[in-house]
């Protein structure tokens, strides 16, 4: 149930809606074409390649399955479940946390990080092709900033996904 609003919301003009709904489009499609570009050359959602992406840069090629979730902006029942199907593939196991007995660590495996490998090339030339060459270096610059500057404020509000 949606609670009822203390005070009156300040409403978009028109201008604001119309860069929203532009931001919203633009994002659907761009994940949706990343999303079937991964399916399409290599086999997979491109969630599971952003978990891989992250195992793959933190040290040891492990993180622990909160931690991978807060990176991936996952609930952690999504990121479970796509760990889980990870670690049916041979990508990723899971091991215990050493200083947690709670906590569980995801493992990406040489064949994970092999599959990755592969990967990383198609989807570079979609982000490429899709989204950095559509823009001009200060444009994509300045998405990076706006893009920081929102994961900022949603990390010092203590939201999570």
């Amino acid at each position: 149930m949606i609670p009822e609003p203390a005070s009156e919301p300040r409403w978009l003009n028109a201008e604001e809606q119309c860069h929203w709904r532009s931001f919203l489009s633009a994002t659907s499609e761009l994940f949706d074409i990343l999303d079937r570009r991964m399916q399409a050359e290599a086999g997979f959602p491109h969630a599971y390649y952003e978990v891989l992406v992250h195992l793959s840069e933190a040290p040891g090629r492990r993180l622990r399955m909160s931690d991978l979730a807060d990176r991936t902006v996952s609930s952690r029942s999504r990121l479970s479940h796509a760990v889980a199907r990870l670690e049916e593939r041979g990508w990723v196991r899971r091991e215990p946390c050493p200083s947690d007995r709670r906590g569980q660590l995801a493992v990406l495996t040489d064949e994970g990080y092999a599959v990755l490998e592969r990967a990383a090339p198609a989807h570079v030339c979609a982000v490429r092709e899709h989204l950095l060459d559509r823009l001009g270096p200060e444009e994509f610059a300045a998405l990076g900033r706006i893009s920081a500057k929102l994961r900022q404020a949603k990390q010092k509000e203590g939201e999570s996904p």
